[in-house]
C-alpha cells in the first residue's frame, strides 16, 4: 500500500517543507489500509456509500451561488460521481482529498488533473490541509460521522475552522439520529443540525437543512442529514 501524499496543480506549493511520502497519515495506518481494502476489493458502483448522481450536494453548492472558480474542498471524497458532476458543471478549482491513497488513485485516473488538486492527509491529525490557502467551501459527504474520540472531532472542526475563510460555506451531511450504526464494519457517531452547529460555534450560521434517505446499491435504505453553513465572522 502507498502512503505517499498527492499534490497536484497549485497546491503543491503549499506543502509543509517538512513532510515527505510517507509521512502522511502514521497516526491512522490501520484506518488507512482499511479503506485502500474498500476501494480495492469493490468497484466504485458496488460501494455502500455510492450515488450514480450526488444531487443534494449539487443543489447545496449551487444554492451558495459560489463562483465557477471557487475554491471547493472535498473531504473524505473516496471516488465520488460528485467530482465528475462538479467538472461537467464548470468548476474548476477541485480539491479532493482523502485518507485513502488507493481512492485517489481512482479518481485521478478518472477525473483527470485539469480541474482537481488531489491531496491525500487525514484530516484528525493534518499534515497537508492545514498548510493551504483557505476554501471558500468545505464538502464533507459521510466523513464527519467515523469519528469517535473526543480529540479526533475536536481536530476535525479545528481543521475545518482554519481552513474555511469568511464569508465561505460549509455542508456536512452524516448519518442522523434514525441512521445506521456502523458502516464499512466500522462504528458511527450519528448527528442532528443542532449537534453539528454546536460544534461549527457562533462564526457558522446555518443556512439549510434537511433529512434524506438514501438507498445504497445493495438496496439498504440509510437517514442521513445534510446541512449548509455559512462563515459570518
Amino acid at each position: 500500500m502507498s502512503h505517499s501524499i498527492f499534490i497536484e496543480n497549485d497546491t503543491r506549493q503549499y506543502m509543509n517543507k517538512k513532510d515527505t511520502p510517507g509521512e502522511c497519515c502514521t497516526k491512522d495506518n490501520h484506518l488507512s489500509t482499511h479503506w485502500d481494502k474498500a476501494y480495492t476489493d469493490k468497484e466504485t458502483e458496488k460501494l455502500g456509500w455510492y450515488e450514480k448522481e450526488a444531487t443534494p450536494t449539487i443543489e447545496l453548492i449551487e444554492e451558495t451561488g459560489l463562483a465557477k472558480d471557487a475554491r471547493i474542498l472535498n473531504v473524505g471524497v473516496g471516488t465520488t460521481t460528485l467530482i465528475d458532476d462538479l467538472i461537467s458543471k464548470g468548476y474548476s478549482n477541485l480539491i479532493a482529498t482523502d485518507l485513502s491513497a488507493k481512492a485517489l488513485d481512482i479518481l485521478k485516473e478518472r477525473c483527470g488533473k485539469e480541474s482537481v488538486s488531489y491531496l491525500q492527509d487525514d484530516l484528525t491529525n493534518s499534515t497537508v490541509l492545514n498548510t493551504i490557502p483557505q476554501v471558500d467551501l468545505w464538502n464533507d459527504r459521510a466523513v464527519l460521522h467515523f469519528f469517535l474520540e473526543e480529540k479526533d472531532k475536536q481536530s476535525y472542526f479545528d481543521l475545518l475552522k482554519k481552513v474555511v475563510k469568511v464569508n465561505g460555506y460549509v455542508i456536512i451531511a452524516t448519518f442522523n439520529l434514525e441512521g445506521a450504526l456502523k458502516c464499512c464494519g466500522l462504528d458511527l457517531c450519528r448527528y442532528d443540525k443542532d449537534m453539528i452547529s454546536e460544534r461549527l460555534g457562533d462564526d457558522f450560521e446555518l443556512i439549510k437543512n434537511f433529512d434524506h434517505t438514501f438507498i445504497n446499491p445493495g438496496g439498504a435504505s440509510r437517514a442521513y442529514v445534510y446541512t449548509l453553513f455559512k462563515r459570518i465572522k
